[in-house]
């Protein structure tokens, strides 16, 4: 059985996976996402993270076909 459980990527403003994707999912530039969420905005230690989920949403939403 997999669990869906959300993981905690920042720490410092206890920023999960879940809102970081939500974030990017409502077409937020990274800058956006950081601001919006907290996130990668104090120690920096997520930040790698939190650009690789933005990233990760921009190309999910890329490939996904467009109705029209």
């Amino acid at each position: 059985m997999i669990l869906n459980i959300p993981m905690i990527v920042c720490s410092c403003r206890a920023v999960s996976d879940r809102e970081l994707r939500r974030a990017a999912e409502a077409g937020r530039p990274l800058a956006e996402v950081l601001r919006v969420t907290g996130a990668g905005t104090d120690c920096g230690c997520c930040r790698a993270s939190v650009e690789r989920i933005v990233a990760d949403r921009r190309l999910a939403a890329e490939e996904r076909p467009h109705e029209g």
